[in-house]
């Protein structure tokens, strides 16, 4: 198969994987499992998955790429999986998918400091329209007096997608000097080291035997499709195409978080709140326009 068509089929399903996760993992947050527990149960858990799959391509990496190495697995695990899973126990998945759009333009602008690409005015009109889109979300979540939305937790996921966007371009030049297994299996170890302080004691809270057969299904969902399947998918992908392109396929997760809840909320018989008004879809419809905008510029010519 085609590398570069290999690399956008396993984006594809990381899109899907995604998609689906945010009503699964909002399902068993945050009862019967704490967030930060949740994340310590997760990474450890992809931690033992990438060090028996990719034991053979393990190294240890030069001494002059620590630094780096410590800061994806800062940036890509520790702040992204806490802010994350911390942001979506308190808002809706929707609002959760909606404002991880943003992550392209901050792939953009932290790629352009990084290499010193230069910011034209379309790009610069499209951060602005797409910072003015997540920014009124927040807005409209903090005089939301429903449940299905919280303006702390909408922060949360929007500096997550922040510190995501940070890994992807920190974690873009180790993949073309390392094996991708190798790279992702630090990160995902230093990642560990980083979570556990916030997260492993909340392990014992856990009435396990209580859990359904549904919430076991959610807890193994986790571990190995959104975490240990994600991550080498992506880290494979990023081996062949740009940091840009790989965070483009997030356009999909608003649509596919709402199919997904629409499907799950049959199929469990459970009402999901979608959350969603003519005013979110219009902000919507802006941090879309800036991401358009920021990616159609010269996002083709981008390696980064």
């Amino acid at each position: 198969m085609n590398k570069v068509l290999g690399a956008h089929l396993a984006l594809a399903a990381v899109a899907l994987i995604y998609g689906a996760n945010y009503v699964i993992a909002k399902s068993v947050m945050p009862h019967p499992i704490a967030p930060n527990a949740f994340i310590a149960m997760r990474v450890l858990g992809a931690v033992i998955l990438f060090w028996i799959v990719g034991h053979r391509y393990i190294k240890l990496p030069h001494r002059s790429d620590w630094p780096r190495l410590i800061l994806c697995g800062i940036t890509g695990v520790a702040v992204n999986q806490l802010l994350f899973f911390n942001g979506l126990a308190l808002t809706s998945p929707l609002n959760s998918a909606i404002i991880m759009t943003s992550n392209p333009i901050l792939v953009m602008l932290i790629a352009a400091g990084v290499s010193g690409a230069p910011l034209t005015p379309r790009k610069i009109t499209g951060v602005v329209a797409g910072a003015a889109g997540a920014l009124a979300i927040l807005m409209l979540s903090s005089l939301d007096r429903s449940e299905n939305s919280h303006a702390l937790g909408d922060a949360f996921i929007l500096i997550n997608s922040m510190s995501y966007a940070f890994y992807l371009v920190l974690v873009k030049p180790l993949m073309m000097k390392y094996h991708p297994l190798q790279v992702i299996t630090w990160v995902f170890t230093i990642g560990l080291i980083c979570v556990l302080p916030f997260g492993g004691t909340g392990l014992y809270s856990v009435s396990w035997n209580s859990l359904t057969s549904w919430q076991w299904f959610a807890v193994g969902y986790v571990i190995v499709c959104v975490t240990f399947l994600t991550y080498l998918l992506n880290i494979l992908a990023l081996s062949v195409v740009s940091s840009t392109t790989t965070s483009a396929y997030i356009y999909f997760q608003p649509l596919l978080a709402g199919l997904f809840s629409w499907i799950f909320s049959l199929l469990l018989n459970t009402p999901v709140h979608l959350d969603f008004t003519w005013l979110k879809g219009l902000f919507t419809l802006m941090i879309f326009l800036g991401v358009y905008l920021v990616s159609s510029s010269d996002a083709s010519k981008s390696q980064v």
